[in-house]
């Protein structure tokens, strides 16, 4: 029996994110097996056959040389870009292949220092490039972004290019001046620790946007299935919920563990009317979108990747897991006193605090295949005797399941002149 490449790999993604706080697209790290050589056009097939139309667009960010150049060689015209680390053009093998790979019309993104950026007959290659500001250029930038702010101060020369991507910042100053005054393309990555560093002395409260949103769908009697799958996406507003729902001036049955459950119990009209006393409290920081975006990302991956079957419960139950495991981060508190506040089940204080249970595993991928280092996820897979080929199958669904909404630019481009089965309409 033939194996499957997807056998023969172990992949990582990072969330790329605009101007907007929204998803751009997918950066697909993908380390190949020692041991079994990688078809690369069976790769780029299966890629295909999995995304649709409104699926994010893909950087593939190959971890060795050799697995370049099979995708230089092999890709269409219609692939997802591709990217070449600046080192790797000092041999002339991969030098070669690039120029060869841009004349037949492949997307390369060169990634890089900015205080180094390649020759322009190098340059002409590729369509964006992927920059980590040196100290020096970061430095300027950050000082660019306070004067901009101080009326009558000449301007300066930043070195943020606009329309680029961009990687390893770690200020919110920094990104804003990326995204909001240079207009770079997107964020590979996103300073979550800083922005989250800004509510240090105050309680992270529910998007603005989503509250309304709910409130808007239970008016108009959308089912209870589509109420859950909204309020799912902001963890923090899950957690009110669920507080409200156990609190004991509702008289309702107690140890109410599950977000469905406790709609049914509430219904409708308590519903928005606990929807319309959260309201004046709600936030608007889209700076907080990417980072409970990641978090809803991780727990629809959990929830594919332990199989439940047909047991829907089950299902709640992990994708609940997920939600909460960074509840500390948004909450501000120590993660065993959020969860054990909640009736919920004991798998998912096991999994979330003391890392045991039937739901570690599935929650300790989830987390590895965050990181552009695909080791934790291999030795993990080996450790809990979880078969590489249906994981990275688990995380393509997941990936070609977000949604992105069509954009201008180079990425609306991109996935208007692929084929619509693979990366664009």
């Amino acid at each position: 029996m033939t194996q499957s490449v997807l056998g023969t790999i172990v992949l990582g993604y990072r969330p790329m994110w605009n101007r907007l706080r929204e998803l751009a697209g997918v950066q697909l790290f993908i380390e190949v097996d020692p041991v079994h050589p990688v078809d690369a056009r069976h790769l780029l097939r299966t890629l295909e056959e999995m995304w649709t139309p409104h699926s994010p667009p893909l950087l593939l960010s190959p971890q060795t040389p050799g697995l370049l150049h099979e995708l230089l060689e092999h890709a269409p015209a219609q692939a997802p870009w591709i990217e070449v680390r600046s080192e790797w053009l000092d041999d002339l093998v991969t030098l070669q292949a690039v120029f060869a790979a841009h004349g037949r019309g492949l997307f390369l993104v060169w990634r890089g220092n900015s205080a180094q950026l390649p020759d322009p007959e190098v340059a002409a290659c590729f369509e964006k490039c992927l920059l980590t500001l040196s100290p020096e250029d970061a430095v300027q930038a950050v000082r660019v972004c306070a004067q901009s702010l101080q009326a009558g101060s000449p301007p300066q020369d930043s070195p943020v290019l606009g329309e680029q991507l961009y990687e390893g910042v770690a200020s919110r100053t920094l990104m804003r001046h990326c995204l909001d005054q240079r207009r770079a393309q997107a964020l590979c990555g996103w300073p979550s620790d800083d922005v989250l560093h800004g509510y240090r002395h105050q309680t992270i409260s529910p998007a603005r946007e989503l509250v309304t949103k709910l409130l808007r769908i239970v008016r108009a009697d959308e089912s209870m299935e589509v109420i859950e799958q909204v309020m799912s996406q902001d963890p923090v507003l899950v957690y009110r919920f669920l507080a409200h729902a156990n609190s004991p001036t509702l008289g309702l049955q107690s140890g109410i563990d599950s977000l469905r459950r406790a709609l049914m119990m509430i219904g409708y009209t308590s519903l928005e009317h606990w929807l319309e006393q959260q309201l004046p409290s709600t936030m608007d920081d889209a700076d907080l979108k990417p980072i409970t975006t990641a978090i809803v990302l991780r727990a629809r991956l959990m929830e594919t990747l332990l199989d439940a079957g047909e047991e829907h419960e089950l299902q709640r139950e992990v994708y609940l897991c997920g939600v909460f495991s960074q509840l500390d981060l948004l909450l501000g508190e120590p993660l065993g006193t959020a969860v054990q506040t909640l009736p919920l089940s004991e798998r998912i204080f096991e999994a979330t605090v003391a890392h045991a249970g039937p739901y570690a595993p599935c929650l300790a991928i989830a987390t590895a295949m965050e990181q552009e280092d695909t080791t934790q996820t291999r030795l993990l897979c080996e450790l809990h005797e979880m078969n590489i080929e249906d994981v990275n199958r688990v995380l393509l669904r997941a990936l070609a399941a977000l949604y992105v909404a069509p954009a201008s630019g180079e990425f609306g481009e991109r996935r208007r002149r692929s084929r619509a089965r693979s990366f664009g309409s």
